[in-house]
């Protein structure tokens, strides 16, 4: 198991290891019950020795996952309003969403090398 905060209790784990360390449990039980190898064991192991009451394998993102910044957002509004507008233009010869057009109107402007690099 790769997240064990997903599948066992901080109290579950605390009681795994301290049976372990009691030699009442072999770790090799302990790794199938908890889906790990032996060196994510062990870091376990070191980190409820080194501090018992304040162990937990829980944790809180710093960050939030899947997010954009803000300037790229920016920039994709920018191109889905410019798409917009050619898909509404009357003077445009479209009845429905027409990439060859787009196609070239891209191909007519001359983009800079660093372009799409960031």
């Amino acid at each position: 198991m790769k997240q064990l905060h997903k599948g066992f209790t901080d109290f579950q784990i605390k009681d795994l290891l301290t049976r372990y360390l009691k030699k009442k449990v072999e770790r090799e039980e302990i790794q199938k019950v908890l889906g790990i190898k032996k060196t994510r064991f062990f870091a376990l192991v070191k980190q409820f020795k080194d501090d018992p009451e304040n162990f937990s394998v829980s944790y809180s993102r710093s960050i939030p996952t899947r997010t954009i910044s803000k300037d790229i957002e920016t920039n994709i509004i920018k191109e889905l309003n410019t798409e917009k507008d050619l898909i509404q233009a009357k003077e445009v010869p479209i009845k429905c969403y027409n990439y060859s057009y787009i196609k070239d109107i891209l191909t007519s402007v001359k983009l800079p090398k660093n372009f799409l690099a960031d």
